[in-house]
């Protein structure tokens, strides 16, 4: 939910403020629901999801029911008492702070004040007293987590860190024209409140894309709309025809080309590895003449000078023949090192031999692959973008079949950890060893319960590939996929969990482990 959203719906419900507190439910483990009667008599839920990754705010008309399903839900139960007297918003920023005036009774409740941070994958939901220290949290934040702040109880709430945009309601054209030169799609990091769902339709209402880049005539456009944007953000503008050809293609164009990018890196390495066999099939012919020089230098022996770095002998043809020596050894381990050295070139050779049909036909499917992605639709680039195809295109992660036969997928570098955690299923198992970089590891469940055995196979995988290799007790987490996020501004493959159980395991390659 992006922040002028937040802001037209709080101006909404502060009509209605102060509000009758009716009682509260709890539909989900995520959700809140508080039931209101407000200035004009109007009852209605004002309803706050505050799990990751899509908290939100909204009214909603009937009747709501729950019990609390957390010990967190029945703090809120117990302690969100009497009117709801005020929703403030922090600047256009998406944390919402609803203050309740408590209420006399047997046993009186004080004054409480809820705070909503709907910030996407970091959402929570903050339980104050009057004094402004943490009662109780969703999910609590310790240093080990966030430098800049800790959410736990008995803890003063700090907002998230502050930050300077430009505010919609104040801008001035003077302002914007940090924007000239940028694509539209920058309003987002220059201008308050504006997410990506208000970013496009500002698009839409400016006749742009989001990849146009902003000149005098555009960018008073776009004031203009901001302007109204900051008034009513209500979305539903219909794109024109033209506008909505122009706007597709962009965006199969910024689809396609990371996906070019990935099939031509790959592309690159089969050619290198390619050369690489065909100069091993040309060396093979110098394999013979090592082989030679050792017959050589075994049937001349009594002609070889003691520590020498070459020889002039008599080759079997009755020509001289010059061979380099090592003069630290004998001449016999001079011959066994020639006859070393000329086995590893005629395995070299075999292995181009069988290599360079494989690796041919890699490259006559990628060159497929491409043409295929330059002329795809938006949906199948959109499908390409989101999941990677089996055998076709660069392989992401090192891959392992679990003992009862599930796919196990390990990153090898923190941009692969992010990509594997990305595009894992929400229902996917995901390992991490605890405490210490290393590599995500998923286990292709799908909401399957896999045995132990599996269990232990990946936490062994996970362990393996981390800081904490070769130890005897590495501490393993694991959760679902849908319990893990990465944080606003959080560098590729570093996640916050939740919901997770711990295995120890040793940090041993699993003996059963071959990598498909």
């Amino acid at each position: 939910m992006e922040g002028l959203l937040i802001h037209a719906f709080l101006r909404g419900l502060r009509r209605e403020l102060p509000a009758l507190n009716l009682g509260l439910a709890f539909p989900e483990e995520g959700s809140l629901a508080v039931l209101l009667k407000g200035q004009s008599g109007r009852i209605f839920n004002l309803v706050a999801r505050y799990r990751p990754p899509s908290p939100s705010l909204a009214l909603e008309e009937g009747t709501l029911v729950g019990e609390p399903k957390t010990p967190f839900q029945r703090q809120l139960q117990a302690r969100v008492k009497g009117p709801l007297l005020e929703a403030e918003q922090i600047k256009l920023d998406r944390v919402v702070l609803l203050r309740f005036a408590g209420e006399k009774g047997f046993v009186d409740s004080p004054p409480a004040t809820l705070v909503l941070e709907a910030t996407g994958r970091n959402a929570n939901l903050i339980l104050l007293d009057e004094e402004g220290l943490i009662l109780g949290v969703d999910r609590p934040i310790t240093q080990a987590v966030n430098r800049y702040r800790q959410v736990k109880p008995g803890l003063p709430y700090v907002p998230p860190p502050p930050y300077e945009k430009l505010d919609p309601r104040t801008l001035t054209l003077e302002n914007l024209r940090v924007l000239l030169g940028k694509p539209l799609k920058e309003v987002v990091r220059y201008v308050d409140g504006i997410g990506l769902e208000l970013m496009r339709e500002l698009a839409r209402r400016t006749s742009l894309t989001p990849e146009t880049p902003l000149d005098e005539a555009s960018l008073t456009r776009v004031f203009g709309v901001l302007k109204e944007l900051a008034e009513d953000p209500s979305l539903g503008t219909v794109l024109s025809g033209e506008l909505r050809e122009k706007w597709a293609e962009e965006e199969k164009e910024a689809l396609r080309k990371p996906l070019l990018e990935a099939l031509r890196q790959e592309q690159k390495t089969l050619l290198a590895r390619l050369a690489d066999y065909h100069r091993a099939l040309k060396r093979l012919e110098e394999a013979e003449g090592l082989r030679h020089m050792a017959d050589l230098l075994l049937a001349r022996l009594k002609d070889v000078p003691r520590g020498a770095e070459k020889a002039i002998l008599e080759g079997f043809d009755g020509k001289p023949v010059e061979i380099p020596l090592d003069p630290t050894l004998p001449p016999q381990e001079n011959a066994q090192k020639l006859y070393h050295r000329a086995r590893r070139l005629e395995e070299l050779a075999e292995r181009a031999l069988e290599l360079i049909p494989q690796t041919e036909e890699k490259l006559r499917s990628l060159e497929r692959e491409m043409e295929r992605i330059k002329q795809a639709h938006l949906q199948e680039l959109l499908d390409l973008s989101r999941k990677p195809k089996e055998g076709k295109g660069p392989r992401l992660g090192l891959r392992y079949t679990s003992p009862s036969g599930y796919p196990v997928l390990v990153g090898r570098n923190a941009k692969e950890n992010d990509l594997l955690t990305r595009m894992a299923h929400s229902e996917d198992l995901w390992f991490h060893a605890q405490g210490v970089p290393g590599s995500h590891v998923i286990l292709k469940a799908e909401g399957k319960n896999p045995p132990l055995e599996d269990l232990l196979f990946a936490a062994r995988l996970a362990a393996y590939h981390s800081k904490a290799r070769g130890e005897t007790q590495v501490p393993v987490d694991y959760t679902r996929k849908k319990h893990v996020w990465r944080p606003r501004k959080a560098a590729p493959g570093q996640v916050l969990y939740t919901h997770a159980k711990t295995l120890f395991v040793e940090g041993v390659l699993p003996q059963e482990a071959g990598e498909g």
